[in-house]
């Protein structure tokens, strides 16, 4: 075993950063981050299993490490998803995620719609809680797709939940509209709650159907796509390609919160992926780096 696999394994053993995963090409090592951030993703809030403490206490954690925001790439709440889901349980569960948030209401928090965040089953799609519009509202977010800037990087937020797993044909002409108008040379980060590419998918699926277009456009505006980030399949993953770091980020939640299965590496894990959040890493002249940090709560 050489050094380095050595102080890799040694961070899993001890429940530190799970995967280094660090890559800042094209920077100097005096360099300082333009912007500091957490990405987490998967978090499945619910009542049960002490998650809602939990989960405090994770993002009491992050609060230490002087992030700027927050990203939140969806399926925040546990489910509202399944045929049998009642009311009662929709309110029950945005509750306890509004309550767990305010432990960090000084921080802007950007977030995508997730699979599960969705009640579908509302006695009427005129409902005020069906679908997707009440979800918006929910996260505090301007539409289920959008854009921003900070501090000289472009964030673009995109919504999944079509069919096939795809964005829809008025969604992905948007997106091509955004790119466009980005100046040339803005390091871009893409955020979607399925991955976009990479290797988790061949695990276990759940990735974008139209993954051959977004890898189109990303290459076509290969002077401005720096990372697309993930979650849902709950499975930490970093792939490069074309220039773009794609990061599937392991879930907050782990195994739904529970202790795991006869598959899990550990208590709480999903596969071999331990529940956890990422630190993000952005530099003026795209520089991108990016840590996975089992959280161990």
């Amino acid at each position: 075993m050489n050094r380095k696999t050595f102080i890799s394994s040694a961070s899993l053993l001890t429940g530190g950063v799970f995967a280094g995963g660090l890559e800042a090409a094209g920077r100097s090592s005096a360099e300082k981050p333009v912007l500091t951030l957490a990405h987490i993703t998967d978090v499945h809030i619910r009542a049960g299993d002490n998650a809602p403490q939990r989960f405090r206490d994770c993002l009491k954690r992050i609060k230490k490490t002087g992030v700027d925001f927050f990203l939140n790439t969806g399926d925040s709440i546990h489910d509202a998803s399944y045929d049998n889901v009642k009311r009662e349980s929709v309110t029950e569960q945005w509750q306890i995620w509004d309550d767990c948030i305010k432990e960090i209401k000084d921080y802007d928090i950007y977030s995508c719609l997730g699979n599960h965040d969705m009640w579908w089953a509302a006695p009427d799609k005129k409902d005020a809680m069906y679908g997707k519009e009440y979800v918006v509202k929910r996260l505090h977010i301007p539409h289920r797709y959008y854009s921003f800037t900070r501090s000289g990087w472009h964030f673009i937020v995109l919504d999944g939940n079509n069919h096939n797993i795809s964005l829809d044909d008025e969604q992905f002409k948007w997106l091509e509209d955004d790119l466009e108008k980005t100046p040339a040379n803005t390091p871009t980060l893409v955020m979607s709650h399925y991955p976009t590419f990479g290797a988790t998918p061949i695990l276990v699926g759940g990735n974008h159907s139209d993954h051959k277009k977004l890898k189109d456009i990303f290459y076509k505006h290969k002077d401005k796509v720096r990372a697309s980030l993930s979650g849902h399949n709950h499975l930490y993953d970093k792939t490069s390609y074309n220039g773009v770091w794609y990061c599937c980020h392991g879930a907050m939640s782990g195994f739904w919160w529970g202790q795991g299965d006869k598959e899990s590496a550990g208590p709480g894990y999903y596969l071999e992926t331990p529940p956890g959040y990422a630190l993000l890493k952005l530099y003026k002249n795209g520089g991108f780096e990016s840590e996975y940090i089992a959280h161990g709560f």
